[in-house]
């Protein structure tokens, strides 16, 4: 559970610094013979703010709570 609760934090601060992430898709559009159309998309994964800070908080009461069940 410790270990659950480090990993919960890391991953909501890299939430709050990273606010998005932008990558490119690509799509087979026709296939005639030897020509091929594909076609590129650009998407984005965006959260919100509060989601990052959820999770590092999450992340706090997961490692709180591991002490205090550990002997």
């Amino acid at each position: 559970m410790k270990t659950l609760g480090i990993i919960l934090i890391v991953i909501g601060i890299a939430m709050i610094i990273v606010r998005e992430i932008n990558f490119t898709t690509e799509k087979k559009v026709a296939d005639l013979g030897p020509i091929e159309l594909n076609k590129k998309e650009q998407k984005t994964v965006a959260w919100p703010l509060y989601g990052g800070i959820a999770v590092a908080v999450i992340g706090v009461v997961v490692l709180l709570a591991s002490r205090k069940t550990a002997p």
